[in-house]
């Protein structure tokens, strides 16, 4: 089975943060592991949002994640199970990833004030 790439924190830089967390549907899985109390499998976010994702799509959206160095994907078995190192880049980068999801978490409240929803 292929080795998962997880940079090391001096590698992690602020474009490929940046660059994972501009699509909606990747910040919204980060936001969600970032809540969580424990890793997650993949499949949990097979319906996100208003979608169902294929699971081909989904994979890249955590690969690109992964890649960036955002999350730790662990196997279990023929699963993944993925957190966020979110403790780990507090040292390096200070709060810039929890401003970034608390931007993103308000920006999706006032949207959904706006319509009703």
């Amino acid at each position: 089975m292929r080795q998962l790439y997880h940079p090391s924190v001096e590698e992690i830089t602020v474009e490929g943060i940046l660059y994972a967390f501009s699509d909606p549907l990747r910040i919204q899985i980060f936001a969600d592991l970032a809540m969580a109390e424990c890793g997650k499998n993949c499949s949990n976010y097979l319906n996100i949002g208003n979608e169902t994702l294929p699971k081909s799509t989904l994979s890249q959206h955590f690969r690109v994640l992964r890649e960036a160095g955002l999350i730790r994907s662990e196997r279990r078995g023929v699963e993944l199970i993925n957190s966020t190192r979110c403790a780990e880049l507090k040292d390096h980068f200070g709060s810039m990833i929890q401003a970034i999801v608390t931007a993103y978490a308000f920006q999706k409240m006032k949207k959904k004030t706006r319509h009703g929803v």
